[in-house]
């Protein structure tokens, strides 16, 4: 199925999720409508990761907890992930996935600048990213998030590969 089907069916089901308290059990910090637009986001940027067979990586500790609590919902995760990827989408925390997936290995660098590339393939005109500094924003002790400046950084990167491929 081509990219942008499958980047139109993920955006369809992640819009549809319904995120229910018990996702947020492990998850105290507030705002949670915030965090429910970082998980919708991180949601559409595993549907362009997954079309490339990649791993990103997560940028927020507020968004990966209610994840986690998505995941732990088995039956609406499974669902979930038949609706918006068409396959179920593991969870590979750090040092936990299988030998045989390679990216797994890569540094947490590499694995959050392939995030901002998904980023870059499924934001809507018009539409921010809260997912980097998400956990700033919600008071997380020790947040996760990229700087700033590292994601202008890789933002002008693929408008340069996306220009040089149009020219």
């Amino acid at each position: 199925m081509r990219l942008d089907k499958r980047l139109d069916r993920a955006y369809q089901a992640v819009a549809k999720l319904e995120l229910i308290d018990a996702m947020f059990k492990t998850c105290p910090w507030e705002s949670r409508d915030l965090i429910k637009t970082g998980l919708r986001q991180w949601l559409r940027c595993c549907a362009a990761a997954l079309h490339d067979g990649q791993m990103i990586g997560m940028p927020s500790r507020a968004v990966d907890e209610v994840w986690h609590g998505l995941i732990l919902c088995t039956a609406r995760y499974q669902a979930f992930c038949n609706a918006a990827y068409g396959q179920f989408m593991h969870h590979h925390p750090v040092g936990g996935a299988p030998d045989d997936i390679a990216a797994a290995a890569d540094p947490m660098d590499e694995q959050l600048r392939r995030t901002v590339i998904a980023w870059e393939l499924v934001a809507m005109p018009g539409e921010s990213c809260v997912l980097w500094n998400l956990d700033d924003r919600v008071g997380v002790e020790e947040p996760w998030g990229i700087d700033l400046a590292r994601v202008t950084e890789i933002q002008e990167a693929v408008t340069e590969i996306r220009v040089g491929v149009r020219n």
